[in-house]
């Protein structure tokens, strides 16, 4: 394990609202358990970001969020104030950016990622499910930025 990935999961954990008023009420050895609690939690994040074949992290306007196949980690925070995606990012997760996208009813419209590796026959609409590369496809023909692309490069 990274030492750079603990240094930024630890002083997260220690930041809670919740931690913190443990702390400042005396009981120290409580809000050490819960920060180690959060600190693996988080690591258990990253490592399944880093193994399930659909799993990304996008940011728009409402948030960021990690999807990991079936759950979702999120936070009302854009990508640079979210820790844990910054890291997942940085790890070599595929990070879809949609904050560009103007078109929100075609956004809203495109099908979701799959989930459990199944992926819907066509046509394709709000409520079935592609991989994510095909899902990529899609969203960066709306404006959306990509990193950690997972798509085969194509030679010219």
């Amino acid at each position: 394990m990274q030492i750079g990935v603990l240094r930024v999961l630890r002083p997260t954990a220690a930041s809670w609202w919740r931690h913190k008023e443990l702390r400042r009420s005396g009981q120290t050895g409580q809000a050490q358990r819960l920060e180690r609690e959060t600190v693996l939690r988080d690591l258990g994040y990253l490592r399944q970001a880093a193994t399930l074949p659909s799993a990304h992290v996008i940011c728009g306007e409402g948030g960021t969020f990690i999807h990991r196949g079936w759950t979702t980690v999120s936070s009302l925070a854009s990508i640079e104030q979210f820790a844990l995606a910054t890291l997942a990012l940085a790890r070599g997760t595929p990070f879809i950016d949609i904050r560009p996208v103007t078109d929100v009813i075609a956004f809203a419209n495109l099908p979701r990622v799959t989930r459990d590796g199944t992926v819907d026959p066509e046509p394709f609409g709000p409520g079935s499910s592609v991989s994510l590369t095909t899902y990529i496809d899609m969203v960066e023909g709306l404006g959306a930025r990509i990193a950690n692309d997972p798509r085969p490069r194509q030679s010219t």
